[in-house]
């Protein structure tokens, strides 16, 4: 959320940023939306509507991978930072006319496939948020509560996730040499993520 609405010094569009995190949001809706199945349902009419955490809690799990791995594609399509801090970091000047063409022309086929793919899922999510709505009334407000708890769980796992490497590096420091390598590449590792 951060990243969408108050960070200003980077390369990307701030109006693709906060088009991300309304499609994040609605990705993390419609994929809790498809784990309702005959088994939640039945919970929900058994439990008479209260919302069971311990019951959503792998679905939610399972449901934040998935809009994960569709939100970084979404991210990889839409944010130009790395491309454009690659050209400005180019020592060479022999073809540099020739790499900010390539760049640009890059830049524009990946902002129209991701507008076009973005506009098609969310045509496609609309359909299944509203027919889904349609037919299951009572559960809407669950599926609400299903959903931020996965989209705030987005929020939250970057800082655990950039935590790791320095931990195993703080930690790579205070061992003895032949640990030290063992453990600074594995932090090496992690930051992939």
């Amino acid at each position: 959320m951060i990243f969408s609405f108050f960070q200003n010094n980077d390369y990307n569009s701030k109006i693709i940023k906060i088009d991300l995190f309304f499609i994040g949001f609605a990705i993390y809706y419609t994929v809790n939306g498809l784990f309702f199945d005959d088994d939640t349902m039945h919970k929900l009419y058994v439990t008479e509507g209260a919302f069971n955490i311990e019951y959503q809690l792998i679905k939610i799990f399972y449901s934040s991978l998935i809009s994960m791995v569709l939100n970084n594609l979404f991210k990889l399509l839409s944010l130009t930072n790395s491309g454009i801090i690659e050209l400005k970091e180019n020592k060479s000047k022999d073809n540099i006319e020739i790499e900010k063409n390539n760049l640009e022309r890059n830049i524009g086929i990946k902002s129209i496939l991701y507008f076009i793919l973005s506009f098609l899922f969310l045509l496609g999510f609309w359909y299944y948020i509203a027919m889904f709505g349609v037919i299951y009334k009572n559960t809407q407000i669950i599926l609400l509560e299903d959903s931020l708890i996965s989209f705030g769980l987005s929020l939250i796992y970057p800082f655990g996730i950039c935590l790791l490497p320095g931990i195993f590096r703080i930690i790579a420091l205070s061992k003895t040499k032949n640990k030290r390598k063992c453990l600074y590449n594995f932090s090496k590792f992690l930051q992939l993520f």
